[in-house]
């Protein structure tokens, strides 16, 4: 199994996890990004833990995705 977690490929592991932050992030962060949070939250997990678990995976990309779009807002 490939380190990706691109939810097109994982087998639709990651599949409820995308499904849940696009709508989430819906009008904020294109979906691009979105799936992009979800590839570093599944690395980091890995790289720390050994293992990604769709939870966890979710609550690292969100907070990836959080901090984006208060940076996006000060910038405005």
């Amino acid at each position: 199994m490939s380190n990706r977690a691109d939810p097109s490929d994982m087998g639709g592991r990651y599949e409820q996890v995308a499904a849940a932050l696009r709508d989430e992030f819906a009008g904020v962060h294109p979906e691009t990004t979105v799936v992009r949070c979800i590839q570093a939250a599944h690395h980091g997990a890995v790289e720390v833990t050994g293992h990604a678990y769709p939870g966890l995976v979710e609550r690292i990309a969100r907070k990836h995705l959080q901090v984006l779009a208060m940076v996006a807002t000060e910038r405005a």
